[in-house]
């Protein structure tokens, strides 16, 4: 229906030709680009029976790859054409911790700027991708006054079960999230693959019973359990909104992740709509003897995007300590490496001011060109000492 109404104001107006007004389908993948697919079918869906499908569920996941600003397109346009079916609707984040869920509101009700929202919501630290790939979805929820919902948990919280388990964490230090529903086969094998292809190549699939990568399943059922239990929260207030969760797809895809924890909370019947990228293998769409992919896919053509400028990289991984911040890993062969920092220095000074928090290392490193240099004090042992980290020049 909106399509259709969009061609004929463009006829009416001259901007384009009756002989391009309904081009073709591009076919050159498996998934026809600018349309819908029923995955599990190969079916076409249209528009418009699509849109009013899902605007009668109760929770909607629109998956994504973080990076891919396509994808990102694709989230605002369906957010817009569920919106219009229906404006009762709550659009929930992956991308914020439930702490700072009282600034989103501020956010919504037009209260903060958007340095301001940005600041205080702790982006470059929290979530650290462009925010410019994101502004348009949070823009648009502030626009039309729509409730935006925290859905994740900090990351340290994470960071503990993946180093302690979930068992091990005092409820107390669960941030009110409940025992996640056990992963399914088809989940654990894929979480299997992502084990071994973060821990090394030469590095083979675990076995289930692995200690080190059961603590990795519970961490990933963490980040689905609160995501879900948030979903399931904001649909369960009063005026039952349609609740729209913009995810990672590897949190949504194959029934797995947030919609196996929803099923568990008793909300059955979320739907899952996934981008398909024309360079994706198309036997992922529906594997064999198991789900398909998604209740429905997208297709999008290849962009060749603009590339934002390259920046130097010092090459940690920092957290806030107690008046300065901590060093937790070094990247081999990085500037910090070179420069001899250490796992365990905590940065006190960096170009001559105080560093007290993460962000602020990021703001200085950020400023940073390629060839310059930056002096710093660490505190190693007791004792301060004076580093400079040197980056290179531009290639």
């Amino acid at each position: 229906m909106l399509r259709s109404l969009f061609l004929l104001s463009g006829l009416a107006a001259g901007w384009i030709s009756p002989a391009v007004a309904n081009p073709p389908p591009d076919v050159g993948s498996c998934v026809p680009i600018g349309m819908w697919m029923d995955p599990a079918k190969e079916d076409g869906i249209a528009d418009e029976a699509l849109y009013a499908r899902m605007a009668r569920r109760p929770v909607v996941l629109l998956a994504e790859s973080h990076t891919s600003a396509e994808h990102h397109r694709w989230q605002l346009h369906a957010i817009a054409a569920l919106h219009a079916r229906e404006s009762n609707m709550v659009l929930g984040f992956e991308m914020f911790p439930r702490r700072v869920q009282p600034i989103l509101d501020r956010w919504v009700a037009g209260a903060l700027t958007r340095e301001a929202f940005l600041e205080a919501v702790e982006w470059d630290t929290v979530w650290g991708y462009d925010q410019a790939l994101y502004m348009p979805l949070f823009d648009f929820a502030r626009m039309h006054r729509l409730p935006m919902a925290a859905l994740n948990v900090d990351k340290a919280l994470v960071s503990r079960v993946r180093q302690e388990g979930w068992p091990a964490i005092p409820a107390d230090d669960r941030e009110g999230i409940g025992d996640p529903a056990p992963a399914g086969a088809g989940y654990l094998s894929r979480l299997g693959r992502v084990f071994a292809a973060h821990a090394g190549s030469d590095v083979k699939v675990p076995e289930p019973d692995d200690s080190d990568f059961r603590r990795f399943v519970e961490a990933q059922l963490t980040w689905d359990r609160a995501m879900a239990e948030a979903l399931a929260g904001a649909r369960g207030s009063a005026e039952a909104p349609l609740v729209v969760g913009i995810v990672g797809k590897g949190h949504a895809e194959y029934g797995d992740g947030i919609p196996h924890q929803l099923a568990d909370l008793g909300i059955a019947n979320a739907a899952v709509l996934l981008p398909w990228d024309t360079n994706r293998p198309c036997e992922e769409l529906a594997p064999k003897n198991g789900p398909a992919v998604a209740e429905a896919v997208f297709g999008l053509a290849e962009i060749d995007e603009p590339k934002a400028p390259a920046r130097p990289l010092l090459g940690v991984f920092l957290e806030d300590g107690e008046g300065s911040v901590k060093i937790t890993k070094v990247v081999a062969e990085s500037v910090a490496e070179k420069a001899g920092l250490k796992a365990g220095d905590r940065i006190v000074e960096a170009a001559g001011t105080p560093m007290s928090q993460v962000k602020d290392v990021i703001k200085v490193v950020r400023r940073q060109a390629f060839g310059s240099w930056l002096p710093m004090i660490v505190e190693r042992d007791g004792e301060n000492l004076e580093i400079i980290a040197k980056f290179p020049p531009p290639t």
